[in-house]
């Protein structure tokens, strides 16, 4: 056995939910081999021990833009529509050396917050690819493709330069390390293209295998628009391209109609909901319970740290508890078991991988996070989850393993080169960005 982690309190999240005081875990070639409340009788080469601690299985942040972390702050207090100009004329002017530093650091911090598994959308996704190969990090990674395509002009996906972003990282990246990076086919939102590019990107994501990632009905006026313009939600309209084919994950899902809803579970999407960066934003966030109730795989996501201002995935659960109850006016609404579900089992299974992470289990890969729970706001503790949900700060991390490998403890990152990527996106990247246009 390579590695026990002894003594420790196991939040399984496993098929029973169950909840292990006093317990030990055995590692051996990147896989959990043993989950009990007695020692193994085989004598292991490192032992952690978790005295004060709370194992759980590594979160999954099905949502974030790994690319935008030199913006970080820089576009509050605008308004949204100049937001989202703003960001993407900035990330415009990110080259392949400034993408991988912006990423190394975007990865740093989930796994600082426990996340061992991270779901991109955005640009330069070799680069991003190759920041989270080298952490050790999994990761899927998808190319936002924004081509605005007049239906009169030629249309070429295998040449169009955007596309080949796209299938030059399937080609280099996808299923690297036994699937550790996946690379999702991806489109930034309905608004930012058109049909021939759904339907290319719905033909190739089914010829490689991939999966799609997007952004969908994230505001109202976004889906007034999309009605007024096609006489069809964005949902519809979407669908009727077979950008759903494949299955997808959708971040937003806010302003959906009850026959969008049915489309989108008939069509295995996973709902992404990102409660904190919409507060921020001042915007309405997605009826958890209602996108439940149709059936749909709901997951969290952070949004990038541009729009959320950091990728805290506790924080993440921890919104999304609040506005469910909230909006039901009834704590019952949400018990703290649904957002941790949301953030381990459900955002595993959005990013196919239910075989291999979200629950602690013997078989599968030991992807999980260590939490410290001798803090004087953790202290004492009558319910772990509930804790786990209202108390918790991702700052209370102590470990993140990814396949049995250490990525992160207590303030040292051992596969990252934090002060490398710090110096690139200070002395390269911010000039970059904010140099004045000639």
């Amino acid at each position: 056995m390579d590695t026990l982690i002894c003594n420790i309190t196991a939040v399984t999240m496993d098929e029973r939910m169950q909840v292990l005081f006093g317990a030990f875990i055995g590692i051996q070639d990147g896989k959990i081999v043993y989950l009990g409340k007695t020692a193994p009788e085989e004598k292991p080469d490192v032992i952690i021990d978790g005295t004060g601690m709370v194992a759980i299985p590594g979160l999954v942040n099905c949502h974030t833009h790994l690319t935008n972390t030199a913006l970080r702050s820089y576009l509050d207090e605008t308004g949204r529509v100049d937001t989202l100009k703003t960001l993407l004329e900035k990330e415009a002017k990110l080259d392949e050396e400034s993408a991988k530093a912006c990423a190394t650091l975007g990865i740093a911090e989930c796994l600082r917050f426990g996340v061992p598994s991270v779901s991109h959308l955005g640009v330069f996704p070799k680069a991003v690819a190759q920041a989270a190969a080298e952490s050790g990090i999994k990761a899927n990674v998808a190319m936002a493709c924004y081509r605005f395509i007049d239906e009169n002009e030629e249309f070429d996906f295998e040449t169009d330069p955007v596309c080949r972003l796209l299938q030059d990282a399937a080609d280099t990246w996808h299923n690297h390390d036994n699937g550790r990076i996946r690379v999702d086919a991806g489109i930034y939102a309905e608004y930012t293209g058109n049909y021939k590019l759904w339907e290319a990107l719905s033909d190739y994501s089914r010829e490689k295998g991939l999966s799609m990632q997007l952004h969908l009905s994230e505001t109202a006026e976004e889906a007034e628009d999309c009605e007024e313009r096609t006489g069809l939600t964005q949902t519809e309209l979407l669908n009727c391209h077979r950008l759903f084919s494949q299955g997808a994950t959708a971040t937003g899902c806010v302003n959906l109609t009850e026959q969008d809803r049915a489309i989108l579970a008939k069509r295995k999407v996973s709902c992404v909901v990102t409660p904190a960066a919409d507060a921020k934003a001042g915007r309405k966030s997605a009826d958890i319970s209602s996108l439940v109730k149709s059936g749909l795989n709901v997951v969290l996501g952070t949004g990038g740290a541009a729009e959320a201002g950091n990728c805290d995935l506790f924080q993440v659960m921890r919104q999304a508890a609040y506005q469910q109850r909230k909006m039901a006016d009834a704590p019952e609404a949400m018990p703290a078991a649904a957002p941790l579900m949301m953030a381990t089992v459900c955002g595993a299974r959005a990013q196919l991988r239910s075989e291999e992470t979200g629950m602690l289990k013997v078989g599968m890969d030991a992807d999980l996070a260590l939490v410290d729970f001798s803090a004087p706001h953790l202290i004492p503790c009558h319910n772990v989850l509930s804790s786990l949900v209202f108390s918790v700060q991702g700052a209370d991390v102590a470990m993140t393993m990814v396949r049995g490998k250490v990525l992160y403890q207590n303030g040292k990152f051992p596969t990252l080169d934090i002060a490398g990527a710090v110096k690139t996106i200070t002395e390269h990247t911010i000039p970059r960005l904010f140099a004045e246009s000639k």
